[in-house]
């Protein structure tokens, strides 16, 4: 109680506008830590629970294994109504796919989820060819220039690369016209088909064949399983559908949040304040109602988060990509399996050694509305 009070006391605008702390002055205490991990922003003074690596890794599996499993009891049941189960389905295999992607995999990269560089790179390798990511080796050198000031949003940038080339993006176009083009890109088949052209290329196609006898063995032996128990059909709707079309959705959305364009001076200048303005939290949450607000405004409020927020965190912004800025700022560090209390820890002491502190966004699809704005206002010429 007397940190509730502290805070319902704190004077400061910034505090009283912020969507967590004011979740951590109107709700009650049971439900905090839920609120903690759907926002990935503590609340006030709470303490950090310990996590590993390992953690992360079984979570992928038990949410992949959880989705393949409603999905399968969805087929089973011969009510129409059980097709419902469906989308809860795709929705948790979906969230363990992206945990295997933006944590294991990535985080593989930088060498930080097992002891060893060896052990890192062998599951590395393993996911991308189970997964169809591109080649570890080469996502590993790629993804080290994103992490330099002198290469992040150039022609030699993993993200620009995408945003560029596959989603056909380009700075100095209006942001109406940039939407637009992100829509046609998550309805376009033909988008998803080169989409998957190019994750096939990369992994299974590679010029390391060991790599891709692997790929193919699995891929190979999972559809003639599934063909051998009569179960095609529910082999390319629980796994080929969420492996290829729904992640390529979730990997859109969450790549034009990921970064965003600053200044062309800043840019320009490829110091530490590029790296400050060219990264911000994007953390899935509302501000909650007045504190005086009837039934209905808190009705609506429970609604966004569960029906909106929710599968955001579940589908776009899984693991720690909430904290993308956290990562960028302090790409080696271990402490990224504690992403939340660690990110919020780092901005309450200032950020030491950048100029700037933590800028954030609340809501996915204002961030990306923020980012394409900076991309709107971005002379073509000054990224080449």
């Amino acid at each position: 109680m007397p940190a509730h009070n502290k805070w319902q006391e704190a004077p400061y605008a910034a505090v009283r506008s912020d969507p967590r702390v004011i979740m951590f002055l109107q709700l009650p205490q049971l439900w905090q830590p839920f609120l903690t991990w759907l926002t990935a922003r503590p609340a006030p003074g709470e303490a950090m629970r310990p996590a590993t690596p390992l953690g992360f890794v079984r979570a992928a599996v038990l949410w992949t294994l959880a989705g393949i499993a409603l999905g399968l009891l969805a087929l089973a049941i011969p009510a129409r109504a059980a097709w419902l189960l469906l989308l809860p389905g795709w929705l948790f295999t979906c969230c363990g796919l992206g945990l295997f992607q933006v944590v294991v995999f990535h985080h593989c990269a930088h060498g930080t989820v097992f002891r060893g560089r060896a052990r890192n790179r062998q599951v590395g390798r393993l996911l991308s060819a189970l997964l169809l990511f591109k080649h570890f080796d080469a996502y590993q050198r790629e993804h080290m220039l994103h992490h330099s000031p002198r290469k992040l949003l150039t022609g030699e940038d993993e993200f620009a690369d995408f945003v560029f080339t596959m989603c056909g993006l380009r700075p100095g176009l209006a942001k109406r016209a940039l939407w637009r083009r992100v829509l046609w890109v998550l309805a376009s088949p033909l988008f998803h088909a080169r989409f998957l052209v190019r994750r096939l290329r990369a992994s299974v196609l590679s010029p390391d064949w060991a790599h891709d006898a692997v790929g193919i063995a699995l891929w190979t032996g999972a559809a003639g399983a599934a063909a051998w128990a009569g179960r095609p059909g529910a082999f390319l709707l629980l796994w080929v559908l969420p492996v290829t079309v729904l992640l390529q959705v979730a990997t859109v959305l969450r790549i034009l949040c990921e970064h965003r364009f600053p200044d062309a001076a800043v840019i320009s200048a490829r110091g530490k304040e590029f790296v400050c303005r060219a990264t911000a939290g994007v953390f899935p949450g509302a501000m909650p109602p007045d504190r005086g607000a009837g039934p209905v405004a808190w009705a609506g409020w429970w609604l966004q988060m569960l029906l909106v927020q929710l599968p955001v965190r579940l589908f776009v912004l899984v693991g720690d990509a909430p904290c993308h800025d956290f990562h960028h700022r302090r790409p080696a560090t271990r402490r990224w399996t504690g992403y939340i209390h660690a990110r919020q820890q780092d901005a309450d002491a200032g950020c030491p050694g950048f100029p700037l502190n933590y800028g954030e966004t609340w809501g996915l699809f204002r961030a990306i509305d923020e980012n394409l704005a900076t991309l709107a206002a971005t002379p073509p010429e000054l990224l080449g």
